[in-house]
């Protein structure tokens, strides 16, 4: 298989706001250095779209609300009464069964009462990793969601290894001072929070999105054949790159 063939398989993740005195935080977790794909890198909570989530945007939803689940220890549903559960809600005990892959999110959320929150995520961004990735190549659509004030978040200690909340300007000087490792998504997403003060303005820019264009980054490629960077569709030379 060449590095064209790579299949892309969906992915969906979710950048969870909070509201601080300093101003708008977002959680971000660190992946393990042998993850095959982005190790070391700080992310937000997500993952592919596995065959129970579903199909079509529905699809992307639920499993940007499993993988936070996964990840980070949060279930974004509600319910009856529209109230997000809390921590000692006997639904949150089954992380690591969603995990394995034993529970589905969908049935344990039904058989508590709730409903998962798939309709309060905008859709803000949407990203294809570039051809040439030899590991995986993922369609990920990038969504928001305001914290549950009351829930506890944890990175899972086994895909990731750290986490932190993060005010995403604070975020950006990291990673320019070489202290964390970003994609460029995750870059970019977080100078679209940058931009917001409040979980109320970050939600209400994300949902006037609407339907995001997709974004495929090229790879440049030095005489040596190594990786030298990595251009976006706006760069002077995009056009120009297999």
């Amino acid at each position: 298989m060449t590095n064209a063939e790579v299949p892309v398989k969906p992915a969906a993740t979710v950048m969870l706001l909070r509201d601080t005195t300093l101003g708008l935080e977002v959680f971000m977790l660190r992946r393990t250095n042998n993850a095959v794909f982005a190790g070391g890198m700080y992310v937000f909570p997500g993952g592919k779209v596995d065959a129970a989530d579903g199909e079509g945007d529905e699809g992307y939803r639920v499993a940007a609300v499993r993988e936070c689940y996964e990840e980070a220890g949060v279930l974004l549903a509600v319910d009856a009464d529209g109230r997000m559960v809390d921590d000692g809600h006997p639904a949150l005990a089954h992380r690591t069964a969603v995990y394995d892959g034993d529970v589905d999110v969908r049935a344990l959320a039904a058989d508590h009462g709730l409903r998962l929150a798939t309709d309060a995520l905008p859709w803000t961004s949407h990203w294809i990793t570039p051809k040439g990735e030899t590991a995986r190549r993922f369609d990920t659509r990038f969504f928001m969601a305001a914290s549950p004030a009351g829930q506890t978040f944890h990175h899972d200690d086994n895909e990731t290894v750290a986490s932190m909340w993060v005010r995403p300007a604070d975020a950006l000087a990291r990673w320019e001072a070489g202290e964390l490792q970003l994609m460029p998504p995750t870059v970019t997403n977080l100078r679209f929070l940058e931009a917001h003060g409040t979980v109320e303005s970050a939600m209400a820019a994300g949902w006037a999105v609407g339907t995001p264009p997709c974004i495929l980054p090229k790879i440049r490629f030095g005489e040596s054949g190594r990786i030298i960077g990595v251009a976006m569709p706006d760069d002077a030379d995009y056009e120009s790159l297999a």
